[in-house]
């Protein structure tokens, strides 16, 4: 598993809960035995069994689902400010909200081009009728769907959309999430600029 995938989840614990939960799920996790450390690094390969390890010991600290928690990582992801170019990426993928949802066919190749040896899990959306589309996700360890379940969310009202969404296991290690787009202008979209601002 690419460091940088183990390091997010890191600094959305250390930002939602602090550093006391991160050291309760980094001992429980037994990290310093397995890596020298209690950090991950975010340019470094790690095994792909400590990143669920560390998830279900976030469970079981925070006395939480672990599909609860991954939605709220994937929200995180696109609205924490630190994080804003992983949202630009996103919302490059187009105009509104559907165009986004069909952009997450190529968002594997896309994270590619911003770090070469990350591997996203592959993605594929299907849309259904007018107002529904599927978007399944399928990778070496399950519960990603969550994530972009919660990053759906996010980038529907960044876009102005009012949309439902379902989630659910599609074993093996993978999720379909079911997207029912109830009104494509409920709202002001944020807006979005290509260039970044500096």
């Amino acid at each position: 598993m690419h460091g940088l995938i183990n390091h997010t989840i890191q600094r959305f614990v250390l930002d939602s809960f602090g550093h006391r939960v991160w050291a309760q799920v980094a001992l429980r996790a037994d990290l310093c035995a397995v890596m020298g450390t209690a950090d991950f690094e975010p340019m470094l390969t790690y095994d792909d069994a400590i990143t669920p390890r560390v998830i279900n010991r976030l469970s079981a600290v925070m006395k939480r689902a672990i599909p609860d928690l991954l939605e709220d990582l994937g929200a995180w992801l696109v609205s924490n400010p630190d994080r804003e170019g992983v949202r630009r990426l996103l919302r490059f993928g187009g105009d509104d909200f559907e165009e986004f949802l069909h952009s997450l066919n190529d968002l594997p190749e896309r994270a590619t081009l911003a770090v070469e040896d990350l591997q996203l899990p592959h993605m594929e959306v299907a849309q259904l009728d007018d107002w529904r589309f599927t978007l399944t996700c399928r990778g070496k360890v399950q519960g990603f769907g969550y994530v972009m379940m919660g990053v759906m969310r996010v980038i529907a009202d960044d876009y102005g959309t009012l949309a439902l969404l379902d989630c659910k296991a599609a074993p093996p290690e993978g999720e379909v999430i079911t997207v029912t787009i109830i009104d494509r202008h409920y709202a002001q979209g944020r807006s979005f600029d290509l260039g970044a601002r500096g």
